[in-house]
């Protein structure tokens, strides 16, 4: 029972944190404006960790390594402390893999989060910032469906086909981390 309540607790600190990282890597990445309420979050969020590292992780192109960095190391670290409560059962070695499955499974997640909020504020409030912002950080990901699933009485249904490809990718990624923790 103390296993379960460190996990979930590690589960949401972890999560919390690893997600801003990802956050900021991806609203980079889309050139999202920091100077807003959510961004000025992610910045306290992450700039503690985030800064040191970038004095080593040089960024590539429009891409923000040492955010990407950042996120695989709260995994990481979540799953060492994990391996100690447990008791050091399993290898340790299988860790740096087991972060970055564990960190996949969290960009699926969120992807998938953002997705769903894209989707209910297109039908209550299509003009609000969230939904703006949504749209941004979801359409290098909507895109691919979109030029397949073509759109059904005006309707865009390619956020139902990339949650779908989520979901299926996120339980192949659990299923994978499970066979490693074993």
């Amino acid at each position: 029972m103390w296993f379960q309540m460190v996990s979930m607790v590690l589960e949401v600190v972890a999560g919390l944190v690893a997600g801003t990282c990802l956050l900021r890597f991806l609203m980079q990445w889309q050139r999202v404006s920091f100077n807003q309420p959510l961004g000025r979050f992610v910045f306290a969020m992450t700039d503690w960790l985030i800064l040191p590292l970038r004095k080593v992780i040089p960024s590539v192109s429009a891409w923000d390594l040492s955010s990407l960095v950042a996120a695989w190391l709260v995994k990481l670290v979540q799953f060492l402390l994990l391996w100690l409560v447990a008791g050091g059962q399993g290898a340790l070695g299988l860790l740096p893999l087991v972060g970055l499955i564990g960190l996949a499974q969290l960009l699926v997640s969120a992807l998938s989060a953002l997705v769903l909020v894209l989707a209910i504020t297109s039908w209550v409030n299509p003009g609000s910032p969230v939904h703006v912002l949504a749209m941004r950080l979801c359409e290098p990901f909507l895109r691919p469906f979109q030029r397949v699933v073509p759109l059904m009485g005006g309707i865009d249904l390619s956020p139902i086909a990339l949650l779908l490809v989520l979901q299926l990718l996120g339980m192949l990624l659990s299923g994978l981390q499970m066979s490693l923790m074993r």
